[in-house]
């Protein structure tokens, strides 16, 4: 199985003579959606399209919830509403490099009328679900995830 998009950049005319260069580009997935991307805006980005660092949290966000979710599924415990508050920070790796250290997973999910969970029964299918979502075996950051 393998996974596959595209990403298109041009530059703006005249670009090769500006002091700084655009950095909005466009992302075309396999599935044919296609995002406007740029830098972040503390990297002369534009701040109204996703940048790679929102992209890495969102990946790992949302990979997060679906595996979740399965095994939520696989209980039998009906889940009616999920939602991440997600956040990524930016700092220095173990070798110096900017890189995004620590992501922080929020999620509040809420079970079917009827269906009661423990905080710990909850935490333990989070750490079975980080465990096995593939973006965070995929990844050398910290991720921590909060559920109270």
């Amino acid at each position: 199985m393998g996974f596959k998009l595209t990403v298109n950049w041009q530059a703006d005319h005249f670009e090769h003579t500006a002091p700084e260069f655009n950095r909005d580009h466009q992302i075309e997935f396999g599935s044919g959606q296609v995002i406007q991307a740029s830098s972040a805006p503390e990297y002369k980005g534009n701040d109204e399209k996703i940048n790679p660092e929102e992209s890495l949290l969102a990946a790992l966000s949302s990979c997060h919830m679906l595996t979740f979710l399965a095994i939520a599924h696989l209980k039998r415990l009906t889940v009616v509403s999920y939602q991440d508050n997600a956040r990524a920070e930016l700092g220095k790796n173990d070798s110096g490099k900017l890189s995004v250290t620590k992501m922080l997973l929020n999620p509040q999910v809420t079970f079917a009328e009827g269906i009661e969970v423990s905080n710990e029964v909850l935490q333990k299918i989070h750490d079975k679900a980080h465990a096995n979502c593939f973006i965070a075996n995929s990844i050398n950051s910290e991720v921590s995830i909060n559920i109270d």
